[in-house]
């Protein structure tokens, strides 16, 4: 059973969210919140699987409840689904800098919403690699970014953070450098911990502030 907590401070969109989510199987809703403090605490008592955040709410805003959940010593394992209303929201790219694993529009079809759901608990990023792309790529033009340098890796994982930045998947890095998926999943797995990332989201992020492409 999926655990799911619902921050918003919309009442209707709190409630229909959880009207789809208890009808659906395999998930349940352990909470709701109206604030980004209320968010933190049902959290913290709830540890829920997966937690859809509003970005913008009273008291504290999605982004710093996302990184109240997910950074520092008391981090929980809840996996953060940014609600945002444009595709290309300010806020979303400090979402996923908070330990977010993705975001989704706010009039998500249902059948989008609980795929998205399910694509987090599985550990891959929510956003497909063209979009994802673009939203970076916008970012990062920004004249006044700074690049960003990355801790001490090695040669290979610097040439799988580029191919995971280029939207590639285990199957296809692993064919690409002729090496076996098990490697690749190591590779990935040491990058994530140098990075200090919750998922390859992060990792994209973090390759596209370094320079790298």
């Amino acid at each position: 059973m999926i655990r799911v907590v619902i921050a918003d401070d919309m009442a209707l969109v709190r409630g229909s969210f959880r009207v789809l989510i208890d009808h659906t199987p395999g998930l349940v809703c352990v909470g709701e919140a109206s604030t980004g403090r209320q968010a933190v605490a049902i959290a913290r008592r709830e540890r829920p699987d997966v937690i859809l955040m509003d970005v913008r709410m009273p008291e504290m805003d999605g982004v710093e409840a996302t990184r109240a959940i997910c950074r520092g010593a008391d981090a929980l394992d809840s996996k953060v689904i940014m609600l945002t209303t444009f595709d290309l929201d300010e806020y979303v790219i400090g979402g996923f800098r908070a330990g977010a694993s993705g975001f989704l529009i706010k009039d998500v079809l249902p059948h989008e919403l609980i795929d998205g759901i399910r694509t987090v608990m599985a550990g891959d990023r929510l956003l497909a690699p063209g979009p994802l792309s673009r939203l970076i790529e916008a970012h990062v033009a920004q004249p006044e970014r700074r690049v960003t340098p990355l801790p001490q890796i090695t040669g290979r994982e610097r040439e799988v953070l580029v191919l995971v930045a280029r939207g590639l998947s285990n199957d296809q890095i692993a064919s690409q450098l002729g090496v076996s998926m098990s490697t690749v999943k190591t590779h990935i797995n040491r990058l994530l911990t140098k990075l200090d990332g919750r998922d390859r989201t992060h990792l994209v992020i973090a390759a596209y502030e370094s320079g790298l492409r």
